[in-house]
Parts: C-alpha cells; sequence; structure tokens
C-alpha cells in the first residue's frame, strides 16, 4: 500500500495547529521566566509576569492565549516552580496572591478577544488596561477575602503601589506585539 502524498495545502490546518500550540508552550515558558524578575514586597510581589500575559494575548487566538495561561497555572499547581520568587504548588494558587494568577488567565481572553479592534498603539493601550482591570479585580476582591481587609485597605496594598509598573508594561506591551506578532507569523 502507498502512502498517500499530498500537496502541503492540505496540512495547513495541522501546521496551524501545531505552530499555534508551540507558541502557546514558549509564552507558557516566558510568563513562567518573567515571573521571576521581580522585586519583592509584602503581600503581593513586583513582577514581569503580566507583561508576558499581554504579549501572549495580543499575539494567540483567544483560546491558544487561554491555554497558555492555563498552562501556566497548570505547571504552578503541579509544583513547578514557576510562580514569582521561585514558587510552586497549590498554596501558591490558592494563597494570597492567588487571586491575581487566576486573574491572568481573565486578562489574556479579555485582552485576546479585544486585540483584533486594537490596530493603533493607543487602542491596544486602552486593551490592555481593561486586561490590567481583569487582573486587579479578581486578585483584590481574593486578597480581601483572605485577609478580611476592605477597600481601603487592600488597594493601597494591593493596586497602588503597582500602577506606575504596570502601566510601563502596558506602553512595552503595546508597543512590542505587533513587531512580535509579524516576527512569529513568519516562522
Amino acid at each position: 500500500m502507498k502512502p498517500n502524498i499530498t500537496s502541503g495545502a492540505s496540512n495547513k490546518p495541522a501546521r496551524h495547529h501545531t505552530h499555534s500550540m508551540v507558541l502557546a508552550a514558549l509564552f507558557a515558558a516566558l510568563l513562567s521566566i518573567l515571573s521571576q524578575i521581580t522585586i519583592p514586597m509584602a503581600p503581593v510581589p513586583i513582577n514581569l509576569a503580566l507583561l508576558a500575559v499581554y504579549l501572549c494575548a495580543m499575539v494567540l487566538q483567544p483560546g491558544w492565549a487561554a491555554a497558555s495561561v492555563g498552562l501556566y497555572l497548570l505547571m504552578g499547581l503541579l509544583g513547578l516552580p514557576v510562580f514569582s520568587g521561585l514558587r510552586g504548588g497549590p498554596s501558591s494558587l490558592f494563597g494570597i496572591t492567588g487571586g491575581y494568577l487566576w486573574g491572568y488567565i481573565l486578562t489574556a481572553g479579555a485582552v485576546s478577544l479585544l486585540s483584533p479592534l486594537a490596530d493603533r498603539f493607543f487602542k491596544r493601550v486602552l486593551v490592555l488596561s481593561l486586561g490590567l482591570l481583569c487582573c486587579y479585580i479578581p486578585g483584590t476582591l481574593w486578597l480581601m477575602m483572605l485577609t478580611g481587609r476592605g477597600w481601603s485597605q487592600a488597594l493601597p496594598l494591593a493596586v497602588y503601589p503597582f500602577l506606575p509598573g504596570d502601566a510601563i508594561k502596558i506602553v512595552m506591551a503595546a508597543a512590542l506585539a505587533p513587531r512580535m506578532k509579524r516576527t512569529l507569523k513568519g516562522l
């Protein structure tokens, strides 16, 4: 029996699927690496994880962006030291910073769904700012629930100190994402 030799066109969907899968894994690795570039602060450290989430969401299709962040969270849940400070395990996902980690999936989903509308730098900044809210809201609510603090106590602790750094991450992602998308598409 002779193998069925077909033109490359029929393998295009399979190649696209494999390409997307590889990129999702690479973005999960990037998220793991950028999570380690950190400034320790109690109770929530400053790190570059959101930059990786933003780039992932701006480059990948919504399902693949969510899968990439989900893979990162799964690796951490299984105990791999992928979270800030080389932490991993269920205590990280369900501890005081867990809401922010879970918020990464919401951020990736929202940004990825809206990124086709963000054809200009300013629009990308707006979409990424909405993505930041998708991380801050569950993270802050989770922190409030676990610590018994109200809004007035939680915001100065878990949001306000992060705004300048997150603004820089948003500008960086808004500038880098289109170039990264073009480069990765060509691979």
